[in-house]
């Protein structure tokens, strides 16, 4: 008999992510994920090096002129296996993301291990934490580590204990030399999400939601995308995880909780079910227009500079307004604003510097950046 159907759900989404981290590991490294370094697959091995041979006449083999011999490499000195982190809260999310992945990655010669944060944000949150780092290692994760981070002010609570949070996971990636970190967000997760960026009026961008893959070299990897809050939670359920829930996730002093707990029921009661994966969907659609219009930005930007690197006003205005909303935003962050403080209401601004010129003055972006028109160029700089 079978898992639980809660369980083999989770750990199939883990097992699809951790086949994609492998083989971009081993595209990296050079080697189908399966095999050895090994003549038959880099060349004939001759004098302890791995090159590209052919005959010599009269027998024997010589080099290919041109083409580089590297190094052989026998099985021990194979690069290691990637290292995949698990972000763990204690929530049933996270737990039973933490369990799938102890599950899965021996089977594929993934080493696993677990990474858990300490907001400090309420009483016993470290102790909170060591229970946390108990749990990983009964699953057999190694490394595991519980960080405490401090939270600042800028952009509210939430956005700040988010910043604290990936900063300490990009650093424990590091320092362990990991591949990725995998992440327990939902598909209720990203529901909210969208209506969140619905709600602020940030654009296309916003309404895609969480990425399947983000952050710097792809690191950060979400496999629960597709599935629901329920799921993960019925799975740990039936494997008897003990999971911690959160009070923040219930406090209606947080924009999430009561979106949550009173927005997203409203809409399912005056809409009908569903409403949950219509976002989600919503989301992937809207990243994949987002994903080509800014490639479609990327590729007219140069065409629309001078010489000397300047952005020509009249060359922009014959471009659609959402990719040259995108070029000018690229345009400011390139100079120095910050990406996360840039907000649309100021990208329209300087927008109407080339639709709706009437000799106004300068804009004042976020990080000290200036944008001003002169001489039919627009000019975005450190003011």
């Amino acid at each position: 008999m079978g898992p639980h159907p809660a369980v083999a759900a989770i750990r199939l989404a883990v097992r699809r992510v951790l086949h994609d981290i492998l083989t971009d590991h081993s595209s990296h490294t050079g080697r189908s994920p399966h095999s050895r370094a090994t003549g038959e697959r880099a060349g004939e091995r001759v004098g302890g090096r791995i090159g590209a041979r052919r005959a010599r006449p009269g027998g024997g083999i010589q080099a290919i002129p041109g083409i580089p011999e590297i190094p052989e490499q026998t099985p021990n000195e194979r690069p290691p296996s990637p290292l995949v982190l698990v972000a763990c809260s204690g929530g049933a999310d996270s737990m039973a993301l933490a369990s799938a992945l102890a599950f899965e990655a021996p089977k594929l010669g993934i080493r696993a291990g677990g990474i858990t944060v300490d907001h400090g944000l309420q009483p016993g949150s470290d102790l909170r934490a060591d229970e946390v780092v108990l749990r990983l290692r009964e699953l057999g994760l190694d490394p595991v580590e519980s960080i405490t981070v401090t939270v600042g002010r800028d952009g509210g609570p939430e956005a700040a204990a988010r910043d604290a949070r990936y900063a300490a996971l990009d650093a424990a990636l590091e320092r362990h030399g990991g591949t990725a970190i995998l992440l327990g967000h939902t598909r209720d997760d990203q529901a909210e999400t969208v209506l969140l960026g619905l709600a602020r009026g940030s654009g296309i961008r916003s309404l895609s939601g969480m990425a399947a893959v983000s952050g710097a070299d792809g690191r950060y990897r979400r496999p629960f995308l597709q599935l629901d809050r329920q799921t993960a939670r019925k799975a740990c359920m039936v494997q008897a995880l003990p999971v911690w829930d959160d009070p923040h996730n219930a406090d209606p002093a947080y924009t999430r909780s009561r979106l949550r707990h009173e927005g997203l029921p409203a809409l399912e009661k005056a809409l009908g079910k569903g409403v949950v994966e219509a976002l989600a969907r919503t989301a992937q659609l809207s990243r994949d227009d987002a994903d080509a219009l800014d490639t479609w930005a990327s590729q007219a930007e140069a065409s629309v500079r001078d010489a000397a690197g300047l952005l020509e006003c009249a060359k922009l205005y014959a471009l659609p307004p959402a990719v040259r909303r995108r070029i000018l935003r690229r345009a400011a962050i390139e100079a120095g604003a910050p990406a996360g403080s840039l907000f649309a209401r100021h990208i329209e601004e300087v927008d109407r510097l080339i639709t709706g010129w009437r000799g106004q003055g300068a804009i004042n972006l976020p990080g000290k950046v200036v944008a001003q028109r002169q001489g039919g160029r627009l000019v975005i700089r450190q003011g």
